[in-house]
């Protein structure tokens, strides 16, 4: 009874909406720092765009007696933040639940300044020896780009769980906003949105290396399925979802999340599961040899 007393008490946000910034300025001549460059005109249109578009969606996705608020994470990046300010154009202040800049969510550092030439070549490199593992000089590798989105993920968790990010959360533990539909909102980049799905949904190293970026200003949409697990297919078609680089085993999984499953199902979907096919018969067959061959 207490155990089920407790899974009623539990509260998740109804969605994590990953948002990536506008177009970006080149930078030609590698005079200014990444954190810095600013968006283009049509970076600019693209983040009011968005803004208008995830409006749209929490409105049609939520009853008229439903009232939703967002929470928003954002990179310190200049794009980034701009991206936030456009789009946050759409909605109106009492739908905001709080905003919080937080530096784990910046871009892939590349190094300091460098020209456009050099991060040509540098990229050429980074393909042919694995975009996850290879590290810019004087910058970062995807591997460490994942250890610090992974730790930003256990702080938000401990938001989500201490209820930080509910509005109006007094004594009473935010008990009278917890009938609000409350959806995160991380304004980040390519990479980093693409890691923190890895990380979230576990996601191995080898399909990692088959993701692509989202375009700029599209968004990703998690949402909370029927199981309690979050998953892309109640958003996003298996079109959009192979267009990002998700494999037939991976869309497949994204479905038991959306609807429910148990854990059996899951498991066929396993990415190390043909480690470990082989039949007991095959193990006893192969004793067998060897004691033949001795």
């Amino acid at each position: 009874m207490a155990e089920s007393s407790s899974k009623e008490q539990r509260w998740l946000p109804k969605r994590i909406i990953l948002l990536r910034h506008g177009e970006t300025m080149e930078n030609k001549d590698g005079v200014l720092p990444d954190h810095s460059i600013q968006l283009t005109k049509k970076g600019t249109d693209q983040a009011k765009e968005a803004g208008v578009l995830i409006k749209g969606l929490l409105d049609e996705n939520c009853s008229s007696s439903c009232k939703w608020k967002v929470y928003i994470y954002v990179s310190p990046y200049e794009s980034t933040r701009s991206t936030l300010r456009e789009m946050g154009r759409a909605f109106p202040e009492s739908k905001i639940a709080g905003v919080r800049e937080e530096c784990r969510l910046r871009e892939q550092d590349l190094g300091n300044f460098h020209d456009t030439h050099k991060i040509k070549q540098l990229n050429e490199m980074r393909n042919k020896f694995g975009r996850f593992f290879y590290r810019f000089p004087d910058g970062e590798s995807g591997a460490d780009v994942y250890d610090r989105v992974s730790n930003f993920l256990e702080s938000l968790w401990r938001d989500i769980e201490m209820k930080r990010c509910i509005p109006n959360n007094n004594n009473d533990g935010g008990s009278a906003a917890l009938s609000q539909e409350l959806n995160l909102v991380i304004v980040s980049h390519g990479l980093a949105i693409r890691i923190f799905m890895m990380r979230w949904f576990r996601w191995s190293v080898d399909q990692f290396e088959r993701l692509n970026n989202p375009d700029n200003c599209e968004f990703i949409v998690m949402q909370l399925g029927f199981g309690g697990e979050y998953s892309l297919s109640i958003n996003h078609n298996d079109h959009k979802l192979r267009e990002w680089g998700l494999s037939p085993e991976m869309i497949a999984d994204q479905r038991l999340r959306a609807f429910g499953s148990d854990q059996k199902q899951q498991d066929q979907f396993l990415w190390y599961d043909a480690f470990f096919s082989h039949s007991e018969q095959q193990d006893q067959d192969q004793d067998e040899d060897q004691k033949t061959t001795k």
